[in-house]
């Protein structure tokens, strides 16, 4: 099947395509929104989209916030097989898929290319809009990461066209769960796969990445006693524990390791809950906290954030085994070095987390690349969008970076 027939039957599904992208008329002219389909080139039919725009529109229309990734994932492993890759579906949780797929015989080839499918809430549609010669493109996951999604694969079908590459050359790994501590790329873990390079995806303005903080989540349950609010001594308010655990962990950032390369260690109060009224000394607590670990080690900061705890709870305790708090820490991980020795490429620090570290090492030396378009100033938030001019940079980037994995 072609694929501009099968993109409109699978898209009408999940998405719709035929709402028009309000492009310019030359930008238009330049792509087709029904992809169409470069020549065969090979034995095996490969029918490879050149279609980048369409194809960032269609990934970027369906809704994927993490833990409602399927529809997304469904869609590109029908776009991928349709152009002709062999595509083989992980099921991470029910309707939840991680999409691996080789357009040669080779399923664990030497060069993994690799992104993430997943997005922040909440969803915001697609758009697009000119204003004199220059396109931007919004939508949630536009950037973060669906740009580097559709640049990755638009990038290997060119190469392929131009027979640079061969369809042994590479896989593509797209997971699910990025941006919610990784267990995507985790149960990735259980593919099997062995190559020698990785090309992560992420918003890194159009850089190479040459390292990214660590992270440690971090969820702090109080358990409050409830009374009546004119008789507060006869209860303990689980919100004022809080609210005091909460001050004395912002205090302890100031103490948290720091480095040259990586910055300081910052704490992110993200969620904070409790109490059911005003009038109620509130019975539980709880609050969701994000610490990026510019150095040390998870588990030095797992210490540190106790003991403040501890002393915290010293001030509640009703009696020696009375239990104030209770704490959960997420699998977390210390600052992470990429490598970025690809001439031509500027290079820049992240501080956000990506998949690198949830995927094992399993080859001595392994090169890992992260690049990506868009800035990640404007993922997480409302206005989340890029130019039609740093999605084209990305293609030729993406290029650049896959011909120096492969000649290495």
């Amino acid at each position: 099947m072609k694929l501009s027939t099968s993109l409109l039957s699978v898209s009408l599904a999940f998405a719709d395509i035929s709402t028009a992208t309000r492009l310019s008329g030359d930008v238009v002219a330049q792509y087709d929104s029904n992809q169409q389909i470069l020549a065969n080139v090979y034995a095996k039919k490969l029918d490879l989209t050149q279609d980048l725009v369409g194809l960032h529109k269609n990934l970027t229309d369906i809704e994927s916030v993490t833990g409602h990734e399927g529809p997304v994932g469904k869609w590109l492993e029908s776009s991928l097989k349709s152009q002709g890759y062999n595509v083989e579906l992980q099921e991470v949780d029910k309707d939840r898929y991680n999409v691996l797929a080789w357009p040669g015989d080779k399923r664990d080839p030497r060069l993994l290319i690799s992104s993430h499918i997943d997005t922040v809430p909440p969803f915001i549609p697609y758009d697009s809009h000119t204003n004199k010669s220059t396109t931007t493109i919004s939508g949630r996951g536009s950037v973060d990461a669906k740009g580097s999604v559709a640049a990755m694969i638009i990038a290997a079908n060119s190469l392929l066209n131009s027979v640079e590459i061969t369809p042994n050359d590479f896989a593509f790994l797209f997971v699910v769960g990025e941006e919610a501590f990784g267990d995507g790329m985790r149960a990735a873990n259980d593919l099997n796969l062995s190559p020698k390079q990785v090309i992560f995806g992420e918003p890194t303005e159009g850089k190479l990445a040459s390292g990214h903080k660590g992270i440690l989540g971090v969820k702090l349950s109080i358990h409050g006693k409830a009374a009546h609010s004119g008789y507060p001594w006869l209860g303990r308010s689980a919100n004022a524990v809080l609210a005091n655990a909460l001050v004395a962990l912002l205090e302890l950032e100031k103490e948290l390791p720091s480095s040259e390369h990586y910055g300081v260690t910052t704490i992110n109060i993200g969620k904070v809950q409790g109490g059911v009224a005003a009038n109620v000394v509130a019975a539980s607590a709880e609050a969701n906290l994000a610490i990026r670990i510019a150095a040390g080690t998870p588990d030095d900061i797992k210490k540190a954030v106790l003991e403040k705890l501890d002393k915290v709870a010293k001030n509640f305790k009703d009696g020696k085994d009375d239990k104030v708090y209770d704490v959960e820490f997420s699998q977390g991980y210390g600052p992470v070095p990429i490598d970025a020795d690809v001439p031509g490429f500027e290079s820049m620090v992240v501080n956000y987390g990506t998949d690198i570290p949830n995927f094992d090492l399993t080859v001595k030396g392994q090169k890992r690349y992260l690049y990506g378009p868009g800035s990640i100033l404007v993922a997480h938030s409302d206005h989340e969008a890029l130019t039609l001019d740093e999605l084209e940079l990305a293609v030729k980037d993406y290029k650049r970076l896959i011909l120096h994995c492969l000649q290495t």
